[in-house]
């Protein structure tokens, strides 16, 4: 078995090793070393990422015992290599990870609710709760106490020991292997079997923040950051809040109630708009009606109009022509669309029409009895598919 160097010093990024086995699977090319400071994924906590003698190290297994590092090309050599475990994203991890300890030992010691599950993602980090829901004073009291633990900085120790030796301590849950068990140990905070790695003091970890939480089938999945990653998420809001400063320009106090009226300003004046349109398709059906002559078909061609117009200009001269039939066609860049509609006095089934003509233009469509829309390829122009549709009324 590989030596796992991050279990003798979890702040050892370089060494030097032994390739043992070169090989490849479904993941693709790695190598097996003597002994290696990359840590593979598990526990809810990713991979490390670096190199092997410059060779880019994407993906870190551990498959039937070995430590698999995946490669992007051959190492040159066969038998030292140096390796290299990317420094930020590792001591990214052990933050994430080992405030994760202290937020799930917060919520169960203080308000016994346990944490069933654990993600560490790219971004953000979560824990599902077994619980219903969290009051905001809840998330509050949890956050302060949490953050209260890590400025007091106190020691993360890491100790094997068998099961039976374990068992001594207040663990927070059974253990479920057998033989030897690494214990992380925050002193009066958290005693817990856990194969992940963490730093040395709690004040390490600087910070956590709470991000909100969902509800996840019947618990709650809360969502955080820790370390640095607070600091970049207070990056990215304030460059949020910079760039809102400069398109509206009030304090930061101001801002959210500036832009819920300009948001509903908006929305009023959309609304106004599509009540002008309405009336203009209105007026514009009153036109198209008085040219028809009452004729007993009333079809119009136009171009690059939408399906939404047509239905609603459709509709309004279906009211006032109840004897006739209105076929709309709308000619765009690559397709047809259409609406087959007709008024209450005639008796006929608009989809039967609509579906002899389709094949056409390889179109779909449906509707109502009366009233039909749809659309297809633009395999004809549409005075020619519209004149087909006239040959069926």
């Amino acid at each position: 078995m590989t030596r796992k160097l991050y279990y003798d010093d979890v702040y050892t990024m370089d060494f030097d090793s032994k390739v043992i086995k070169t090989d490849e699977d479904e993941r693709g090319l790695y190598v097996v070393l003597e002994e290696t400071a990359f840590y593979p994924t598990g526990g809810g906590q990713p991979h490390d990422e670096g190199t092997l003698d410059d060779v880019e190290v994407f993906d870190v297994e551990e498959v039937d015992d070995e430590v698999r590092h995946y490669i992007k090309e051959v190492l040159s050599t066969k038998g030292k290599v140096h390796g290299k475990v990317n420094h930020e994203r590792r001591f990214d991890h052990m933050q994430q990870h080992c405030g994760q300890h202290i937020i799930s030992a917060v919520f169960d010691d203080q308000f016994d609710i346990p944490t069933t599950s654990f993600h560490l993602g790219k971004d953000t980090v979560t824990i599902d709760l077994d619980t219903g829901k969290l009051s905001d004073e809840t998330l509050e009291k949890v956050e302060e106490q949490v953050n209260q633990i890590i400025r007091s900085n106190y020691s993360v120790e890491t100790k094997w020991m068998s099961v039976e030796e374990a068992g001594e301590y207040p663990l927070r849950k059974p253990l479920a292997v057998e033989g030897d068990v690494r214990l992380v140990i925050i002193p009066e905070i958290d005693y817990n079997g856990c194969g992940g790695t963490h730093p040395h003091s709690t004040g390490e970890v600087m910070a956590a923040k709470f991000l909100g939480w969902t509800k996840n089938k019947n618990q709650v999945r809360l969502e955080f950051v820790c370390g640095n990653r607070v600091l970049q998420k207070l990056g990215q809001k304030h460059q949020v809040l910079t760039e809102m400063k400069r398109i509206v320009p009030k304090p930061e106090q101001q801002l959210v109630g500036e832009v819920g009226e300009l948001i509903h300003a908006s929305k009023e004046k959309d609304k106004k708009i599509a009540e002008l349109e309405e009336q203009l398709l209105h007026y514009e059906a009153e036109e198209i009606l008085s040219a028809s002559n009452r004729q007993s078909v009333i079809q119009r061609v136009f171009k690059d109009r939408s399906i939404k117009t047509l239905q609603s200009l459709g509709k309004a001269i279906i009211e006032s022509a109840p004897e006739a039939y209105v076929v709309l066609i709308s000619e765009q860049e690559k397709q047809l669309q259409f609406v087959l509609a007709r008024g209450e006095d005639i008796d006929r089934n608009m989809n039967e029409v609509a579906k002899q003509v389709m094949p056409l233009i390889e179109g779909k469509g449906g509707g109502k009895p009366n009233f039909v829309q749809g659309g297809g390829k633009r395999l004809m122009d549409g005075q020619s598919f519209a004149g087909r549709i006239h040959n069926l009324l």
